[in-house]
């Protein structure tokens, strides 16, 4: 009901500003720096970077994942010791798994936050020099809408802009 509710005030905002507003436009921020050249070179970056852990994370699994299956096909057929010891060896490989993954995960996460806190300027400037030179009254964030025409998104044009900087 609340969503409802927000969703009917946000779209009576965007007709009023529409209808105080000469020039309107929706932007998908994300979109644009997501698919900005920069974000594709940092990918490209990531990946080239932690390749090595990746395989190293890829193999913790495949151990894991054996031994597990061991673990599955063997039971009952061997000693509690040997089980135990079978079950030990899966725990301690599932753990550095886990901990390796989480660990690269993390590192990911922090540099594209430091990417996108270096793009922020960036795109910033960009959204500002549009706005000035097509002479936009509002921007809407394109996710806030329930629709736009193609021809009031300026996503294409701020991921030109971006390219270009």
């Amino acid at each position: 009901m609340k969503f409802i509710q927000s969703s009917l005030l946000a779209l009576a905002m965007l007709f009023s500003l529409q209808a105080a507003a000469d020039k309107v436009a929706v932007l998908g921020v994300e979109e644009a720096v997501l698919k900005s050249d920069a974000a594709t070179d940092l990918r490209k970056q990531l990946q080239a970077e932690f390749s090595g852990e990746e395989k190293q994370l890829l193999e913790l699994e495949k151990q894991a994942k054996a031994l597990q299956e061991k673990l599955r096909k063997n039971q009952g057929l061997q000693s509690k010791d040997e089980e135990q010891k079978l079950r030990l060896q899966f725990q301690k490989a599932f753990g550095q798994y886990q901990k390796q993954g989480q660990e690269l995960q993390q590192k990911r996460a922090e540099r594209q936050q430091a990417f996108l806190a270096e793009m922020r300027p960036k795109l910033d400037e960009v959204i500002r020099d549009i706005i000035k030179k097509q002479g936009y009254d509002v921007v809407v964030a394109k996710q806030a809408t329930v629709y736009a025409d193609k021809s009031v998104d300026i996503t294409a044009a701020v991921i030109e802009a971006l390219n270009k900087k």
